[in-house]
């Protein structure tokens, strides 16, 4: 009995022994991966450094609705902890009050222009003159920091943009161009315009219509009375009128405006007087045809095929009617001059008339048949400031190949 209690005993004990080694294997490793194994710091769940140095000032050369905030980058914005998401900033009307979002700026910014109405209806209306006072927050996925107080701003506007000088001083240098021409072409003195080709053979052209006895088709284009290239086309239209009268050669304007129509008799009628014509002069020569656009080009085509006039002019502003208008008179046999200022229709007026006034020297036609002072000393100071504008082109060019920042300051224009 008491050697199997022994035994029972024994059994027991090992029995033990054996539960106490496999706990021991099992649980000392995961105590020592416990002891081993290094949690990493959660670093995006702590705030980022705050930005410092915050200042406001009124935005120069702006209307006076708008003030610019600058700040130091947070020490955790590309360095630190690398957290920082955006920066916030917030205004408010006083240092203690309640600050409100205005704007946000990515990492790496550190200005924001904190703009606001003109109007004071607006619900976003910056009043002028009035303190506000910012500060700024460094984000981070939730968490954010906060910089002190800046000082007080308060935005004002200005009365010159510094940045815009060299136009000033163009404008100036323009002017001045203009003013001396004008008084020299006042005083009578002959100014000197590059001749074309067009302007030239005006007077050959009302010659030869004389000379066939056929009357000369003037075309004022499709424009209203108030734009540049009618107006322009009135002035030779006067010239052209004053030269007809002196050879008795009659002149037919067809038109598609009824003020364009009264200008024109107007225009025709004193160049008439002027030439010391004025009996003449016949008003039913200039009439309204119909402001609808194919229907006026049909009409007036078929004034040529009736009439065969010996010249056409088509100055003014032209549309898609102009290779219709010149293809009918080139079938008449007419020598055609036409001129206007819009782009796309100038290649079909090449093609298909003989003279071409291309853009501006439509005016340059106006000033040189004209010859009134004041067109052609404005005309000479374009030429003058063209002139000055290729020179600082070049004196640019120049400066920035060899690196003369002088001179690269000089002709660069800060908007």
């Amino acid at each position: 009995m008491q050697k199997k209690s022994h035994r029972c005993s024994r059994v027991v004990l090992a029995v033990f022994l054996l539960l106490l080694l496999l706990l021991l294997s099992v649980g000392v490793p995961n105590a020592q991966q416990e002891e081993t194994t290094a949690v990493p710091e959660d670093t995006s769940a702590q705030a980022p450094a705050p930005p410092t140095n915050v200042k406001a000032y009124d935005t120069p050369n702006d209307n006076g609705h708008s003030i610019t905030v600058t700040w130091t980058l947070s020490a955790d914005d590309g360095a630190g902890r690398k957290n920082v998401v955006s920066y916030e900033v917030l205004r408010s009307a006083s240092p203690d009050g309640e600050f409100e979002l205005r704007g946000m700026a990515p990492a790496g910014e550190n200005i924001f222009e904190d703009k606001g109405a003109k109007e004071k209806s607006d619900a976003n209306y910056f009043p002028p003159h009035k303190d506000f006072y910012y500060k700024v927050r460094a984000r981070s996925d939730g968490r954010y920091s906060e910089s002190t107080v800046s000082a007080p701003a308060f935005a004002y506007g200005q009365w010159y943009h510094k940045g815009k000088t060299p136009v000033v001083v163009a404008v100036l240098l323009f002017s001045t161009f203009c003013l001396v021409f004008i008084t020299v072409a006042r005083k009578g003195k002959k100014l000197y315009i590059r001749p074309l080709a067009g302007i030239e053979a005006v007077d050959e052209a009302i010659g030869r219509a004389t000379e066939m006895g056929k009357p000369i088709l003037y075309i004022l284009g499709l424009g209203s009375a108030d734009m540049i290239a009618t107006i322009a086309s009135f002035i030779i239209l006067g010239r052209v009128a004053k030269k007809t009268a002196e050879y008795q050669t009659p002149i037919l304007i067809p038109c598609n405006d009824p003020i364009v129509m009264a200008v024109a008799q107007e225009t025709v009628r004193a160049a008439y007087l002027e030439a010391g014509r004025p009996d003449h002069y016949k008003e039913e020569n200039i009439f309204y045809l119909t402001s609808m656009q194919f229907a006026y080009v049909a009409g007036v085509n078929g004034i040529m095929l009736r009439e065969k006039p010996a010249t056409n002019f088509y100055l003014g502003k032209f549309y898609a009617e102009s290779l219709l208008l010149a293809e009918t008179g080139s079938l008449a046999g007419s020598i055609q001059i036409s001129g206007t200022d819009e782009i796309a229709q100038i290649p079909f007026f090449v093609a298909a008339t003989d003279y071409t006034l291309i853009g501006e020297e439509l005016y340059a036609a106006s000033a040189y048949l004209g010859r009134e002072p004041v067109l052609l000393g404005t005309l000479k100071g374009q030429d003058w400031g063209k002139a000055a504008v290729m020179i600082a082109l070049l004196l640019g060019a120049l400066a920035a190949t060899f690196h003369f920042q002088f001179f690269l300051n000089l002709f660069t224009v800060k908007l």
